[in-house]
């Protein structure tokens, strides 16, 4: 093979790599300009539109506000937990910035995501799929803490990924709603109800991350993570 040909495998191999950091800056900026408007806590503002039947319940209010305030932060941190570069080279950072991913989403952000969930537009199918989501992200992200605690860094690490499968689901929510949108307004799914299309992003903007992470633990992506130590 020459050495051409290797150098281009190479880069085919890192190509996921080069990618997923430059797809999670780009939605991480969707999101936090999406936050943007509901500085101003009013509640006539795109989403809060259509929860007037729940904005005067405090926990909830202030569940969504904690809960859209600190997404944005979740992301990006959950997405530098990933990298073998900060891992190896500066593991205190690391530390830090996974204990402000695990702070976050168990204290601040996955309680207001409850919040939310238990009033998600629906009705029970779509309830039960955010409330769902949500328990799992607590326990595969205190399940992550856990193991980072007794030292167990492989369990860890497989903690981690399914966690962040749960909190990319922000990401291929809001993928999959352009998506069905776009389809509708092909003529593709004229039989689609508004709330069934809801009901089916509920459910599809965590399910197959799930399912996409437990196949990447399966066929060994843990054990390549820590294989040897960068040079």
């Amino acid at each position: 093979m020459g050495p051409d040909r290797k150098n281009i495998l190479y880069y085919l191999k890192r190509l996921p790599v080069i990618i997923f950091p430059g797809v999670v800056i780009f939605f991480s900026y969707q999101m936090a300009r999406l936050s943007i408007p509901y500085v101003e806590m009013k509640h006539d503002v795109d989403f809060l539109k259509y929860k007037y039947n729940v904005y005067h319940i405090d926990y909830w209010r202030i569940g969504f506000y904690a809960h859209v305030f600190t997404s944005v932060f979740v992301l990006f941190a959950g997405a530098f937990q990933f990298s073998r570069y900060l891992i190896f080279k500066y593991p205190k950072l690391h530390r830090r910035i996974g204990y402000s991913y695990v702070w976050l989403v168990l204290f601040v952000s996955g309680p207001g995501a409850f919040a939310m969930a238990i009033h998600a537009n629906g009705k029970l199918p779509a309830q039960s799929s955010f409330v769902l989501q949500t328990i799992m992200w607590f326990i595969f992200t205190g399940g992550a803490w856990y193991y980072a605690m007794k030292k167990k860094f492989m369990k860890h690490a497989e903690c981690m990924l399914l966690s962040y499968s749960l909190t990319f689901a922000a990401v291929t929510l809001r993928l999959l709603k352009i998506l069905l949108t776009q389809l509708q307004y092909g003529g593709y799914l004229k039989g689609m109800r508004p709330i069934d299309a809801y009901i089916t992003v509920a459910w599809m903007s965590w399910v197959p991350n799930m399912i996409v992470a437990g196949l990447l633990i399966h066929f060994g992506l843990i054990r390549w993570f820590f294989r040897k130590k960068l040079e």
